[in-house]
């Protein structure tokens, strides 16, 4: 029989982030939750683990459904990565990261496959922090002239056959895949998705308002990093930028490192969406967590300096601000509330991707939790699935 460990975990609010609640707790055994509510309403049972913190408020695990890599790890190129996955995890648990979605770009056929398929038995493993829980696949099938940092040598018409082989590769984990409306064949393609039960997501594309809306109506729901690798807004041209904006079918990620959109482009999106339908991801590089040097996105080699990710043509390419930080740009550009902004990387990315399990601090759901300090925002403590995978005081000793 398994040992019980139960736990309970208070600081000065909780942020659900259905809503707040001021002195709270966390009661949680082994993997799971099991009471949320006003510290009063808690007995100090004998064998309870008891974890108080002070000067500090507790958010579900954060989840990250769009980072290619972080901490010397680049899900584009397992194999020339200096560092394992175990260590994209260990330093996503240290920013209160629970969840994640490995993130690819468009490479050689072969090499996307066989990449693939590495990753998928890398994600088998237990990790030390944050979980994998899908893959994300950015591309192939995207516009070669809103590429971004991709190398356009690798960027194919829509295949329905590389489609399935793509799947396929990654063993079952795949959850979302890039793609351009505008591309031949881009309904055929939205409908494999969903029979997969990968979520169609358009982006890297030039899209017009009919071959957008035509994708929305096949099935594609959702939009990859708004604003950018797209066309910009214009008052007589519709595109995939103005009718994700105004489709309220269509749930929208948004970068939040503060570089890739203005904070009035924020402000923007954050009053035409609702906030179900923001999720705040980090788009990080390898080099997230790591210091000023090249790295690289799949084929595409790099250069990090002083926090910004670019190419050789001063292309930026991903970021290195993971969701901790970033979280906090919905606030101060999108004049969100606090639990708004913490539902874009909790809530709303567990129920776009039908993680039923987590992004809550509710009985019965994963426990999944961090604790911040109020002042400078600092992760204090990280549990992933019961686990307790990040303790700063444990950095002193």
């Amino acid at each position: 029989m398994k040992n019980r460990t139960r736990r309970l975990y208070l600081a000065d609010y909780l942020i659900t982030p259905d809503r707040r609640i001021d002195t709270g707790a966390v009661l949680c055994e082994n993997e799971r939750i099991l009471a949320v509510g006003g510290l009063s309403a808690f007995q100090m049972e004998p064998e309870l683990e008891v974890f108080e913190f002070m000067n500090a408020y507790l958010t579900p695990g954060f989840i990250d459904t769009h980072i290619h890599g972080a901490g010397g790890f680049d899900a584009s190129s397992v194999d020339l990565s200096p560092k394992p996955i175990e260590s994209m995890s260990t330093i996503l648990a240290e920013r209160g990261v629970t969840s994640f979605f490995p993130t690819v770009v468009a490479a050689p056929r072969e090499q996307m496959l066989s990449n693939l398929q590495r990753l998928a038995g890398e994600m088998a493993r237990e990790l030390p922090g944050a979980d994998a829980a899908g893959i994300n696949i950015e591309g192939p099938f995207i516009n070669p002239f809103k590429r971004g940092a991709q190398e356009e040598e690798s960027i194919v018409p829509i295949d329905l056959g590389y489609a399935r082989e793509l799947i396929e590769a990654g063993n079952g984990l795949v959850k979302i895949m890039t793609f351009a409306p505008e591309l031949e064949n881009a309904e055929k393609l939205v409908e494999l998705l969903l029979e997969y039960g990968v979520k169609p997501s358009m982006g890297h594309s030039v899209a017009n308002e009919v071959q957008t809306l035509r994708a929305i109506d096949a099935g594609a729901s959702y939009c990859t990093h708004l604003f950018n690798g797209m066309p910009p807004l214009h008052q007589r041209e519709m595109g995939l930028s103005s009718i994700a904006l105004t489709d309220d079918r269509v749930t929208v990620e948004l970068i939040i490192d503060g570089r890739h959109i203005h904070p009035r482009m924020v402000d923007l999106a954050c009053r035409c969406k609702t906030s179900s339908k923001l999720v705040g991801i980090s788009d990080c590089t390898m080099a997230a967590g790591m210091p000023n040097g090249e790295y690289r996105i799949g084929p595409s080699m790099i250069r990090v300096k002083d926090g910004y990710s670019q190419t050789d043509q001063g292309i930026l390419a991903g970021t290195t601000t993971m969701l901790d930080t970033g979280w906090h740009s919905l606030m101060s550009g999108g004049h969100l509330t606090e639990l708004q902004a913490a539902s874009a990387v909790t809530s709303n990315p567990a129920n776009a991707f039908q993680l039923k399990d987590r992004g809550l601090l509710l009985p019965n759901r994963r426990a999944d939790l961090a604790v911040y300090e109020s002042n400078t925002n600092r992760p204090l403590l990280t549990v992933c699935n019961g686990r307790i995978v990040y303790r700063a005081e444990d950095r002193k000793k």
